[in-house]
């Protein structure tokens, strides 16, 4: 997928929400490494559409146990309904699946609450990521060109990332462990020149998972939340 099309739509969260956010604290017992790999995963529109926050909300719930597909038509159904299909933040996402989520048969998927999470502290992030994926806000310039290392394939690696601030894509933390063992989850190598005994992340973006080291990930994310649990379903 080369010239594979690739859209963003991601709003940094006003100054306000991210002030009055209740943050994660981190709890005892995280296990040392964690991946959440869907079996089934997807774009959810994002490759016609800005509505990576929305995408987001689907591949959180594809890693619920057992595991939830959402379809395509479905996130884009979702995300015009509540005028998030060409942008919006991932405040007001959150806030609007607490209420209205998903359709399914019969049921609804909706989120918990959420909570900021302190990326910048790995015992924290680590912890939040262990009770569920974590939803972040990326400057994606440097995350495209990672994934178009492998044409859109699972198993990127993003090393190496300049600092950038200009958020402008969503996407999702799905685990973490030493960049070796990620790389043995996802069933590809570390590439050369790259020391696999460093710390590392599971990110979903784009129908694809990556792995990504913590240097390149402090440098491009500018929020983080975790949603508590990160499923709601309900009747009806």
């Amino acid at each position: 997928m080369p010239n594979q099309a690739l859209k963003r739509g991601a709003i940094p969260s006003p100054r306000s929400a991210l002030a009055a956010a209740v943050p994660h604290a981190a709890r005892i017992g995280a296990p040392p490494n964690i991946m959440m790999y869907p079996q089934k995963i997807s774009m959810w529109g994002n490759d016609t559409h800005g509505d990576c926050v929305t995408a987001e909300e689907a591949f959180a719930k594809a890693c619920n146990d057992p595991e939830i597909f959402i379809s395509d038509d479905e996130v884009i159904r979702w995300a015009k309904a509540h005028g998030v299909l060409e942008g919006a933040t991932l405040v007001e996402v959150l806030k609007a699946m607490q209420d209205d989520g998903f359709a399914g048969a019969g049921v609804t998927y909706d989120d918990g609450p959420y909570y900021s999470v302190d990326w910048t502290d790995s015992r924290i992030l680590q912890s939040a990521i262990a009770a569920g994926p974590v939803k972040i806000a990326i400057a994606a310039d440097q995350i495209e060109a990672a994934w178009h290392s492998t044409h859109g394939a699972t198993g990127w690696f993003a090393t190496g990332f300049k600092e950038d601030v200009h958020l402008d894509h969503c996407v999702s933390l799905c685990g973490y462990g030493s960049l070796s063992w990620l790389a043995q989850q996802l069933n590809v190598d570390v590439p050369a020149g790259i020391d696999g005994s460093k710390p590392g992340y599971g990110m979903f973006t784009w129908n694809s998972i990556g792995i990504i080291d913590q240097p390149s990930l402090s440098a491009i994310t500018g929020e983080a939340w975790l949603r508590q649990p990160t499923t709601v379903t309900k009747s009806g």
